[in-house]
């Protein structure tokens, strides 16, 4: 989607230094405030947004809002962004397609005029004083965490004016493992691990050298069953649905 884009050295010492820079102000959700305001240095937007969306269940799970000015959703307006999601291309296009790593804006599926004539941007984002958007995508959680329909989307809001450009696109792309990490490290801190048991770690421990169940129980002196109610104990403190999310969630440095 786009053309080919332009990345000068002096933005990619930057993107290095945003990637690397130590982040100490986790906030209640989402994402450190320092590291959005690094993003929009460099990104220029109005307003930036990050939604935790249940596409199925008509809801968010999370917002964080960063913005240049007083432009705010409101309950209303949320129950009519939900009313057009699904007839809007930009919006639903992570569900639709299943592409959660494409940085994409509205010009990739409209032309102004299309757009203009969209119930999404009449009854949503004209109100809001939104033309322009840049939309990234995540997965929800940890790898076999989440569910259908669960995503984490960040977007950059612009008004009336110059849409963004192909370089921003590709700052964004690049930066998007980045994003993603920074997210989950937040949670960790956010939630630290629950109480697990000796005998939960000695299970972990052998997951995480890559055991089967049978070479677990015949290690430990169970039976197969009891391996399996172990983990499904591990799986419900972690709140995780995998042993390769249990492990990540274990042992993040790892």
């Amino acid at each position: 989607m786009g053309s080919s884009p332009t990345v000068s050295d002096l933005d990619l010492r930057t993107l290095a230094r945003i990637a690397t820079e130590s982040r100490t102000d986790v906030p209640a959700q989402g994402l450190p405030p320092s590291l959005i305001g690094d993003l929009m240095d460099q990104i220029r937007c109005d307003e930036l947004t990050i939604s935790g969306f249940d596409s199925h269940q008509r809801a968010w799970w999370l917002t964080q809002v960063a913005s240049g000015g007083d432009a705010a959703p409101d309950e209303a307006s949320d129950q009519v962004h939900w009313e057009h999601y699904w007839d809007c291309q930009p919006c639903s296009y992570p569900d639709r397609s299943g592409d959660l790593r494409s940085v994409v804006t509205i010009a990739d599926f409209y032309s102004v005029r299309q757009w203009h004539s969209t119930g999404m941007y009449s009854d949503y984002y004209r109100p809001l004083g939104f033309e322009h958007e840049l939309m990234l995508c995540m997965p929800a959680g940890t790898p076999g965490t989440g569910g259908p329909g669960r995503t984490l989307r960040m977007f950059l809001f612009r008004g009336r004016g110059p849409d963004f450009c192909e370089r921003d696109r590709a700052l964004l792309t690049l930066l998007r493992p980045h994003l993603y990490q920074a997210y989950l490290d937040a949670e960790r801190r956010r939630r630290p691990n629950p109480q697990l048991t000796p005998r939960h770690w000695q299970l972990l421990h052998l997951l995480a050298a890559g055991h089967t169940n049978i070479q677990i129980a015949r290690r430990l002196g169970l039976s197969e069953g009891t391996v399996r109610k172990h983990l499904e104990n591990i799986y419900s403190r972690l709140q995780v649905s995998s042993r390769t999310a249990a492990v990540t969630r274990a042992f993040p440095n790892r």
